[in-house]
């Protein structure tokens, strides 16, 4: 938990807002993550969790704690299980430092970087869990947009031009070192846009980390966590921000941070496309370009925490070793292009 942050006055706002009997002994940080700030609210009555966004510089409409409450909001009005429910949402920045808000809290696991002690998967499980997860991403991107209203939380329109323009400007404002093979990649995806154009509602951010799962029962997915970038647009864009987290056993360490999928029992990369395209009428045979940009998505997402760490408005010791992502996404990206193969 951030030194830094006064939890009195949050404590007595959610106490009056919610009507429970809490105090600061009952705030804990989640660890793990790397954008957002995310806190456990334990009171004798229930659990809440709490979202705020980091120290520093705002990243674009990543931290956006209202539009993030827009989206759960949405998805509880789509019908949609895997969303936690948003409780409340304060804008006054003289409460918690920034705004926040609070959602459910969903009991189960979270797959980080290693498996959680007292938790044993095997290749079998795995396989499963594999399956499932990207039968989840599946149903997000076929929910029915138009009468759910979700439709409105994006403009689908020119979408995939305006991510590489945009994620784009981000690295090279963010930019802090020379690293000539993430701008090759760059380069390669401004002059590469795909003709088709595909809509349906994307996560943005969907990995082994951002799902919540039964102890009981690995392979059920009873959650889906960190909605602050989901919105309408191409799928396959989504598809490919996936498969740039998805790691493999072979793939430099520095790409293993963000998600488990190298261990025994899980699908390839090509095994992912594979199943996604036997259960999806999208078209597939661009995935190259798809995949490229999530690996300069997640280079860039590495660049600007690791810029704000540099800046002094970050501390944890992680961030500083974030550089090495950036660099190994580069030249994954080039490695790729070179060899056609994902």
């Amino acid at each position: 938990m951030s030194g830094s942050l006064d939890f009195k006055n949050l404590v007595n706002y959610l106490n009056q807002k919610l009507d429970v009997k809490g105090d600061v002994s009952g705030i804990t940080q989640f660890k793990g993550g790397y954008s957002n700030l995310t806190f456990k609210f334990q009171t004798p009555e229930k659990t809440f969790v709490i979202r705020r966004a980091p120290f520093g510089e705002k990243i674009s409409k990543a931290h956006d704690m209202g539009r993030e409450v827009s989206v759960l909001q949405a998805l509880q009005k789509a019908g949609y299980p895997k969303a936690p429910k948003p409780v409340l949402f304060c804008e006054d920045s003289d409460i918690f430092e920034a705004p926040f808000f609070v959602m459910e809290h969903v009991d189960g696991f979270i797959l980080r970087n290693k498996i959680p002690q007292g938790i044993s998967i095997s290749p079998e499980e795995f396989h499963s869990l594999s399956q499932s997860a990207i039968d989840c991403l599946l149903e997000l991107h076929q929910l029915e947009l138009v009468n759910s209203g979700l439709i409105n939380l994006g403009k689908p329109a020119g979408y995939v031009q305006r991510q590489v323009d945009g994620w784009s400007e981000r690295y090279f404002r963010a930019k802090t070192d020379e690293l000539p093979e993430l701008e090759r990649a760059i380069e390669w995806l401004q002059s590469e846009i795909p003709i088709n154009k595909n809509t349906g509602f994307i996560h943005n951010d969907f990995k082994y980390d951002n799902l919540v799962l039964n102890p009981e029962n690995i392979k059920e997915i009873k959650a889906v966590l960190d909605w602050e970038m989901a919105t309408v647009g191409d799928p396959l864009m989504d598809l490919g921000t996936t498969l740039a987290y998805w790691c493999e056993s072979s793939d430099p360490e520095a790409l293993k941070l963000f998600n488990i999928s190298h261990l025994p029992g899980n699908m390839t990369r090509s095994e992912v496309i594979q199943y996604y395209g036997q259960n999806s009428k999208l078209d597939m045979s661009e995935m190259l370009f798809y995949y490229i940009f999530g690996i300069v998505k997640v280079a860039v997402i590495a660049q600007q925490i690791y810029k704000r760490f540099k800046q002094g408005n970050a501390s944890d010791p992680r961030f500083g070793g974030l550089i090495h992502v950036v660099e190994a996404s580069g030249k994954k990206a080039i490695k790729s292009l070179e060899t056609q193969k994902i």
